[in-house]
């Protein structure tokens, strides 16, 4: 077997992997909305917490989740619900046109009025932090803007390296220091060159963190703080 052969095999693996998963995650979720509506003719309080509760445990937000109950209600009082399987389609259809919606104003996600505007990347570890910035980098770049990237995770291995690419590829600049650096000294030095440079855009690439790491949380408090020194 070839080189290209293994990696195509290895390719279709992961795929099938992945398709695995997210059956098992689907078959979880709507098992415990059958589960809830075990015995029940009509939609209760009851009801709706049990599907609140796998809503969460499904990695959705509160704040969605709960938007999604307040839909789904006025649904079931409208629709007159009956059954699981009326249930099951209606809460694909309200999730489904929650995705679709655009309640975005054209115009107002960035304001570039102002340069140059920051954008300060966070979230938890392996989320696609990095790959999305360079999606937004490449994105922005073909919209004319002045981009520069910087690469405040210095923690996770070959992080810099990777955002390095990213920047190659989308044809900005770049600012880094070596891996261990302060990340709040790093997020200052873009700032600046982009200030200097009349850059339009700054995204700042930031190390994975939990919400409840207080040390982790207080360093991205001193990333924005010395930011506003410069801008």
């Amino acid at each position: 077997m070839g080189l290209f052969s293994r990696k195509k095999n290895d390719k279709e693996e992961q795929v099938s992997s992945l398709d695995e998963g997210l059956r098992k995650t689907r078959r979880s979720f709507f098992d415990k909305i059958s589960h809830a509506l075990l015995g029940k003719s009509v939609v209760d309080a009851d009801i709706l917490d049990s599907i609140e509760e796998a809503l969460i445990a499904s990695d959705v937000g509160a704040d969605t989740s709960m938007k999604i109950i307040e839909r789904l209600e006025a649904r079931v009082a409208r629709d007159n619900f009956l059954n699981t399987e009326e249930l099951n389609a209606i809460l694909c259809e309200e999730i489904e046109d929650m995705l679709c919606a655009d309640d975005t104003p054209q115009g107002e996600l960035f304001d570039f009025s102002k340069k140059p505007y920051v954008i300060l990347v966070v979230g938890v570890n392996g989320v696609g932090k990095t790959t999305t910035i360079g999606k937004m980098a490449a994105q922005l770049k073909k919209e004319g803007k002045k981009v520069i990237l910087g690469a405040a995770d210095t923690f996770r291995a070959a992080a810099v390296d990777q955002l390095s690419i990213w920047a190659e590829r989308a044809r900005v600049e770049i600012v880094k220091h070596q891996m261990g650096s302060d990340p709040a000294s790093v997020a200052f030095d873009s700032v600046t060159s982009a200030v200097a440079k009349d850059a339009d855009v700054v995204i700042i690439d930031t190390a994975g963190r939990l919400h409840n790491k207080v040390n982790l949380m207080n360093e991205l408090t001193k990333i924005r703080n010395v930011m506003r020194k410069v801008i």
